[in-house]
Order: structure tokens, then sequence, then C-alpha cells
């Protein structure tokens, strides 16, 4: 029983490092990478359904973004520079994609029913910035 524990967790460990792996070397193998950044800020009045947003908005667009859509992720604001400033933005979604020309496809014609759900979670209309990662670095103190 101990050697089945043993190797199933040698066997996870195995699969994460994998893939860590590779997303730790995806930008310095050559591999471009984009990030589409959609802000939401905070201001007086505004709400935001951080569960409607985590699991059914971004998943639907992921959808949309089919394999160009290298991974996804989500913040939550939770305070601003200081633990008493205002946070200024209640949520941050990222969409990292390999070609940007491929994610304006994708998004083009399913436009209306991405603008369309913003009614289901939040007030606020999101500013969105397209960026490309440059560099990942990862602490590697120990």
């Amino acid at each position: 029983m101990k050697i089945k524990f043993f190797l199933l967790t040698f066997a996870l460990i195995a699969l994460l490092s994998c893939k860590t792996n590779k997303l730790m070397h995806s930008s310095t193998l050559g591999n471009e990478m984009f990030k589409v950044a959609i802000l939401y800020p905070n201001d007086e009045g505004k709400t935001f359904d951080m569960d409607y947003y985590a699991n059914k908005h971004m998943p639907m667009v992921a959808e949309f973004l089919g394999e160009n859509l290298k991974f996804y992720e989500i913040d939550k604001g939770i305070a601003g520079r200081t633990p008493n400033d205002k946070v200024p933005y209640l949520a941050i979604g990222y969409f990292y994609v390999k070609n940007v020309a491929e994610y304006n496809k994708a998004i083009g014609p399913n436009i209306d029913a991405i603008i369309g759900d913003f009614k289901n979670y939040t007030n606020i209309q999101p500013t969105i910035q397209i960026s490309e990662v440059k560099k990942l670095g990862f602490n590697n103190a120990k």
C-alpha cells in the first residue's frame, strides 16, 4: 500500500514539474506570448460577482479562444498600496495567448455574447490592455 502511494505521489510531482518547467521556460525558448488584461476599476457603487466571473464568464471566453489560449488567471482585488487604501480594481482577468491576431479573430464573432454577459456579474465597463510578455521571472531562492 505504501509503495502505491509513493508511486502515485511521485507520478503527480513529475507531471506538475513538467507543466511548471514548460511555463517557466516559455519566454526563454523563443515562444511569443501575449497577455490580455481585463481590468475592472473600483468606484462608488460598483459591483462585481467573482463567483459568476470565475465559473461562468471567464470559462466561456476561454472556450472561444480555443487552442490559442495558453492559460488564464483571475485576480480579486483586496487592498491598495497600503491595507487602508481603497482597492483600485475589484478584479483583473488575464488571458495568455500565443497570437494576438488569432485572439482578435476569436473575440470578434463572439463580442456580443461577451459584452451581453457583463450584466450577469458587474456594472463596470472594463479597461482592456494587450501586452507582449517579455520575460517570466521566478524566485529561485531556497
